[in-house]
């Protein structure tokens, strides 16, 4: 019997949710990587901010290690990645570039870049950033795995030279996150970490149905928002919601709002973690509108699109009990059938057949050609 297939993934956390969304993309994808028989260990940077606010230490399918810098990652895990049979870096690791180097340097197998942000990364790139990712790293990878899809992919082959670049979107645990029964409590709410240009969103979407309907309950949750924010007193503030309170957080809400940030609305075809998550507890969505949505979800059907306050006024006011109801329960379809962390996991592992072929084809090719006693190999490639 062979010995299962080991990956190998450096990412930002999978122990703490606190102020990401990367934790619960990642539990999902390795979970379903440990369904099809992979032995996956994630390589974890012990930051302060994460340690003291830890929800899932030991997180099903993979087993983690915590190391406290770039040099007792070199030294202690090193073996690890020669061993592996796929290595995958995520964006926003601290000290990104060199663990990519390392990475680079170490490892004897197809390696990935998967960026969760990809257009922050981007926008990053572009204005001479490289805090977690250097543009001459991208052609030593492999694959690009982007959560950003579309004509983005292209760009990222054909202006960053990445060999290929690759949809892996952000998905769901359908195992831990189920519709909630009874009646919702709170009219609308809104989840995510706070952000310069997503809170005019909030503002537009939440905060102003909110006034207007002084009666409804509303809540938002998510770290970072600054004290001076001043909040409508309908609207109730949690300050962080562990991935354990999800599928609560949204079964008390007739309506969940998501709002994109402005360089994934640029970009379009950018799904956050959060759709997914409130599609798979059949919480009826209403978003901002970008490009590619439609992808995801269908509009009118399995989410609901919004610009202004008018507009998810009519939503909150207009939609019958049992439409609103069935607008969930079709978004949840559509995410247990192409959305779950077991199909990203199938997705990723074809990836990493793919590029293990390859490789073996062309260690194949060239160990042809240099047994093949009848070619003559020029000293001087100029003298071909």
């Amino acid at each position: 019997m062979s010995a299962p297939p080991r990956l190998v993934v450096l990412g930002l956390s999978i122990t703490s949710s606190w102020g990401n969304g990367h934790a619960t993309t990642y539990r999902g994808l390795v979970r379903g990587m440990s369904r099809i028989g992979y032995r996956t260990l994630f390589l974890e940077r012990n930051m302060p901010w994460y340690e003291q606010n830890r929800d899932a230490s030991n997180p099903v399918g993979c087993e983690v290690a915590l190391y406290e810098s770039l040099a007792e990652l070199e030294r202690l895990h090193a073996e690890e990645i020669r061993r592996a049979d796929a290595v995958i870096v995520g964006s926003y690791v601290p000290e990104g570039v060199e663990v990519a180097r390392f990475v680079s340097a170490t490892a004897r197998c197809p390696t990935f870049f998967y960026d969760i942000d990809t257009p922050v990364t981007l926008a990053r790139l572009a204005a001479g950033d490289t805090e977690y990712l250097a543009a001459e790293a991208i052609p030593r990878f492999d694959a690009y795995l982007s959560f950003t899809g579309g004509p983005t992919l292209d760009f990222i082959e054909r202006e960053l030279g990445a060999r290929r670049a690759l949809p892996l979107f952000c998905s769901a645990d359908p195992d831990s996150l189920a519709p909630a029964q009874g009646m919702p409590a709170r009219e609308l709410g809104y989840l995510g970490t706070y952000s310069d240009d997503r809170q005019p969103g909030v503002n537009e979407l939440l905060v102003e149905p909110a006034l207007r309907l002084p009666e409804k309950r509303f809540v938002v949750g998510g770290p970072c928002y600054p004290k001076e924010i001043s909040w409508p007193p309908n609207v109730e503030r949690i300050e962080h919601v562990a991935p354990g309170e999800h599928a609560r957080f949204y079964g008390s809400q007739r309506y969940t709002l998501n709002v994109t940030r402005a360089d994934m609305k640029r970009l379009g075809y950018s799904p956050s973690v959060r759709l997914f998550e409130a599609a798979a507890c059949a919480a009826p969505i209403i978003t901002d509108r970008w490009q590619g949505i439609e992808e995801f979800f269908e509009p009118g059907r399995e989410i609901l699109l919004a610009s202004t306050a008018n507009e998810v006024m009519s939503f909150l006011e207009e939609i019958p009990e049992h439409e609103r109801r069935a607008i969930g329960a079709r978004a949840r379809r559509r995410f247990l059938k192409e959305h779950t962390g077991q199909r990203r996991a199938a997705q990723l592992d074809g990836y990493i057949r793919a590029a293990r072929s390859a490789a073996t084809r062309i260690t194949a090719r060239v160990s042809t050609f240099k047994s093949h006693e009848s070619v003559a190999i020029p000293e001087n490639p100029g003298d071909a």
